[in-house]
């Protein structure tokens, strides 16, 4: 058995699957691009270390995990994978990215199912200082995460991160390379920090605009936003002939600004 899972049990209730392809971790870990120059990596729930071993000790960055784990943690420690000072034994969820790195980073790993898209929240709101991210997740939220005005998979994930990020899909990943196999496909990518520095309107007004169109997606927005608007002249702007999917961020903007300047 390999080595990397004979003491280390996958636990159901942390939606841990462990990677076993040391082909796929290597090409994990080379898909991160050091993004505008940045040094500092943290990996998210490095679990038995599989990708760790192909970032911990490359001497060209300074580099953090973090796992909730505490056998995990232990495991990694004992196989001399991480040092004390590069372990953090917590939830990623419960910490400001800035108690981390007080300087811009970067974020890799293989998340875990039931939290990716709140970790990408995260990234989301901490965008000056991630400036890029490699993470395996479902393969579905990927697409979602991927997705281009007009698909279906077009959602609130893709506005807000394709706002500050470009958003690559890299490659699928197949269940039978992970102990124990998930019932779906994964996939893998890269979002990389774009020069936006802010929305070309009230970022909370855009956030409140962006939730409200795809609560209702299948309605036109002319009718999923009708409680929002107070001058009605603006419903005849062809914007509001349109559903939440088919709007990209610029189209998102000039709804918010119709919506609160008018």
């Amino acid at each position: 058995m390999n080595p990397l899972f004979t003491s280390v049990k996958p636990k159901k209730f942390l939606g841990q699957h462990f990677l076993k392809d040391l082909s796929i971790a290597e090409r994990i870990a080379n898909s991160y691009t050091y993004h505008l120059g940045t040094r500092n990596l943290l990996e998210i729930g490095p679990g038995t270390g599989v990708l760790t071993q192909f970032l911990a000790k490359n001497p060209h960055i300074c580099f953090k995990a973090i796992e909730i784990d505490s056998e995990s943690v232990a495991f990694l420690k004992a196989q001399g994978y991480l040092q004390e000072s590069q372990i953090i034994e917590g939830d990623f969820l419960k910490y400001k990215p800035s108690e981390i790195f007080s300087e811009p980073f970067g974020i890799i790993g293989n998340f875990p199912y039931n939290i990716a898209s709140q970790i990408l929240f995260t990234v989301f709101e901490n965008r000056n200082l991630i400036l890029e991210v490699v993470c395996m997740l479902q393969k579905e939220v990927a697409q979602r995460i991927n997705a281009s005005p007009g698909k279906k998979a077009n959602g609130v994930l893709s506005i807000f991160l394709q706002s500050f990020y470009e958003v690559e899909y890299l490659f699928t990943v197949p269940s039978c390379v992970f102990l124990p196999p998930p019932k779906v496909e994964s996939a893998v990518i890269r979002l990389r920090r774009n020069a936006k520095q802010s929305y070309n309107c009230s970022e909370k007004q855009f956030i409140t605009i962006v939730k409200k169109a795809f609560q209702q997606r299948r309605k036109i927005l002319r009718n999923a936003l009708k409680e929002l608007v107070t001058n009605p002249e603006i419903l005849s702007h062809s914007l509001f002939d349109c559903r939440a999917e088919q709007l990209n961020v610029e189209d998102f903007e000039n709804l918010t600004n119709l919506i609160y300047l008018s």
